[in-house]
């Protein structure tokens, strides 16, 4: 899939954009953020109230000057640090919940967009990176927004009052510390760049690992028969070590970041200790002063060190955003059609001079084809592998949308449909059966159908031959099959397929192989209800095996692309062409 934003560090204008399109999310929910806000804000101003009572405590609490201070100081500590971990903990978990709600929309947003891209976009997008978007990316957005956030007003708060309180004691030693800052800043700056790029490889890694894993999964019956263990680890074991070796990068700029900044601040220290010793040598300085002064110093440390590592959540969340983002600004499956196919239709289906050529590929799939099934007609296409058939096939419901000609159901051009009324009028078993993780019944009443009672489903069932076999089971229609029906067998899978294009009753039937996973006795009996299911119906039929198209109204032999043939099955064997010819070597076989 192509990317939609460019690199976030390489145009101020696009890394603006995301931040912009980040924190509108969060702007969803304003009144509970500025609520965190507030809060976050007095748990800050708490902060530096405790370096300002070293002051009064040691020039005269320590004395006796102030007997009350013997328990006035204690209480005041205890109700600071109280309504500093009040304010704390409330706000904390109102920016989670806002964090939470932000998830919630882009993973809502992101399946949104992913059911609606084209099967083109399918086809070229990389499952492991779809599956980390979710996963993830929208994670890391959401959680480093908030946290982002949260850093920069709090501690900015805090360095800002401590900062009051420093100028307050000593104008000439804060003014030390405030020279020294911007070396600390400076310095963050320069690991910024090789954060951002370190995280961006390592979301690319991490999807790669996604997709190894995930086939590992997949694949395991062939890895264990074709010994492909070792193939399997050495591709894991090299994932592995490059996400090790990015997450140690990361960990060093980010660590470096630390001791550079704290080399600065002990240099700033120690202006402000030789100073300090030169104002109270001369009186201009007292203990309590200086002690506050310190314990303001001191403090404003852990703020500043936070607000120089919030620089790699930064890059995260942009690095994150810019990959979700690139989801959510994919363009949709084209659907500007506004017809819709109301009422019975008759099913003439007409394929009028259309050629296709995928993206990137240097001749036509399809060439030149005009095909013509009339209604109620079963029109089979055959050929060798490759010659193009399903291609042609997946034109009627714009799975496949043609690079030339037109493709007409009772003489409307199916662009001009919309998408959900062309499609409402179609069923499509294919030899990739895809199975939903749910109970048998669910997956033969699927979608539109879900309200279809257990008569019906029944039916279906016994017309695909699975009937006997689902009464069998000790819980019925209300059997769980697993993930991707992992729980039957191939060809329970495919006639649990059937049934589900049973049901539907569509006047128009696509059959891509649908009987391919079949036993031979299984194929006879599924092949005779679909027999009584086509009659009146049009169907479009793809089969390799000859023998289960014989009966068919007309057969299109396909050959690189091209309808070299057409007629019925007695006709083409008399024609002694490319059919006869595939016919007699399955024959033979």
């Amino acid at each position: 899939m192509q990317n939609a934003h460019k690199d976030p560090s390489s145009s101020t204008p696009v890394k603006f954009d995301l931040w912009r399109r980040i924190y509108s999310r969060l702007g969803n929910y304003w009144k509970a953020g500025v609520l965190a806000l507030i809060l976050v804000a007095i748990a800050s101003a708490t902060q530096p109230l405790l370096a300002v009572i070293m002051k009064p405590l040691l020039d005269e609490g320590f004395t006796g000057a102030r007997p009350s201070y013997i328990w006035s100081i204690p209480l005041a500590i205890i109700g600071l640090m109280l309504l500093r971990g009040l304010c704390n903990f409330f706000g904390d978990y109102l920016l989670a919940w806002i964090a939470n709600n932000v998830l919630l929309g882009l993973r809502r947003d992101m399946f949104e967009r992913l059911l609606g891209l084209s099967d083109d976009e399918f086809k070229r997008g990389d499952q492991g990176r779809l599956l980390n978007r979710f996963t993830i990316d929208a994670t890391t957005v959401s959680t480093r927004a908030t946290e982002v956030i949260m850093v920069l007003v709090r501690e900015t708060l805090t360095i800002i009052a401590l900062l009051a309180v420093l100028l307050y004691m000593s104008w000439q030693l804060t003014l030390i510390v405030v020279v020294m800052l911007p070396a600390s800043v400076i310095s963050a700056r320069i690991f910024m760049k090789r954060l951002r790029r370190i995280n961006r490889d390592t979301i690319t890694m991490n999807a790669e690992l996604t997709r190894v894993v995930s086939e590992g999964i997949s694949g395991q019956r062939v890895i264990k028969l074709f010994d492909g263990y070792e193939n399997e680890r050495s591709r894991f074991a090299y994932v592995n070590a490059r996400l090790r070796r990015f997450a140690m990068r990361a960990v060093t700029s980010d660590a470096a970041m630390s001791p550079i900044s704290q080399f600065c601040i002990a240099l700033s220290v120690a202006a402000v200790v030789a100073t300090a010793l030169y104002q109270a040598n001369h009186g201009a300085l007292t203990v309590g002063s200086f002690a506050a002064f310190m314990a303001a110093l001191g403090q404003i440390f852990d703020p500043m060190k936070r607000l120089t590592k919030i620089a790699g959540s930064m890059q995260r969340m942009l690095v994150a955003g810019e990959s979700v983002f690139t989801l959510i600004d994919q363009a949709p499956e084209r659907d500007t059609g506004t017809l819709d196919l109301s009422g019975k239709i008759k099913g003439r289906i007409e394929f009028r001079g259309v050629s296709h050529r995928f993206v990137d590929a240097q001749t036509d799939t399809i060439r030149d084809i005009t095909l013509v099934a009339e209604p109620g007609q079963t029109v089979a296409l055959v050929g060798r592998s490759g010659s193009g058939k399903t291609t042609l096939v997946n034109m009627l419901p714009r799975f496949v949308e043609p690079t030339s000609g037109r493709v007409y159901i009772d003489d409307v051009d199916i662009a001009d449909l919309s998408l959900r009324s062309l499609r409402a009028n179609l069923s499509l078993v294919s030899q990739d059966v895809v199975l939903f993780e749910g109970s048998i019944a669910e997956n033969v009443a699927y979608g539109a159908l879900r309200d279809v009672g257990d008569k019906d489903i029944l039916a279906a069932l016994e017309a695909a031959n699975l009937l006997g076999f689902v009464q069998g089971l000790p819980d019925g229609l209300n059997t769980q099959v697993g993930s991707n029906a992992n729980m039957l067998s191939g060809g329970q899978r495919q006639r649990l397929a059937i049934a589900r294009a049973l049901i539907k009753n569509a006047p128009i039937l696509i059959l891509d192989e649908a009987t391919s996973a079949l036993d031979s006795e299984s194929e006879h009996q599924v092949q005779l209800s679909l027999e009584r299911l086509m009659s009146g119906r049009t169907t479009l039929v793809i089969a390799h095996r000859l023998s289960t198209v014989q009966k068919a109204d007309r057969i299109a032999v396909l050959d690189a692309g091209r309808v070299v043939e057409q007629g019925s099955h007695t006709e083409l064997l008399a024609q002694d062409g490319l059919y006869a010819s595939l016919y007699r070597m399955q024959f033979q076989e």
